[in-house]
């Protein structure tokens, strides 16, 4: 598995040609308490940038793209009753959803976790 990060502050996990997409802590911090999160239905596409679900905290809502292109396969039911797994493991329970990625060439465009930590640190 392979974890790339946007500019926008989400994660994608990589496994074969399906993926795991989320929020990255450095997010779910600036955000605050997360109070609702509305994650996609499977069978949807997006494409690269595409609004993929919304997550409302205390602070503000604020929209999670897709980092690439693809067909979801699963939105995180578990966030509907439970949206403070965001706060407490964005990176892992806390994920927004799964999908089949349809343009594998568009993770070249990403960063690793090192290029990751040096640009949150530039902000």
């Amino acid at each position: 598995m392979s974890r790339h990060y946007t500019q926008d502050h989400e994660w994608i996990e990589v496994a074969g040609d399906g993926a795991t997409v989320g929020i990255t802590a450095y997010a779910a911090g600036q955000l605050g308490d997360v109070v609702f999160v509305d994650v996609p239905d499977a069978g949807r596409e997006v494409a690269k940038g595409d609004e993929a679900a919304v997550v409302e905290s205390v602070k503000a809502a604020s929209d999670v793209y897709a980092p690439v292109s693809g067909s979801i396969t699963e939105g995180n039911a578990a966030l509907a009753d439970e949206p403070a797994l965001v706060n407490s493991d964005p990176e892992g329970e806390g994920w927004f959803f799964k999908l089949r990625l349809t343009h594998p060439s568009e993770l070249e465009g990403l960063m690793d976790k090192a290029a990751y930590k040096d640009f949150v640190a530039t902000l």
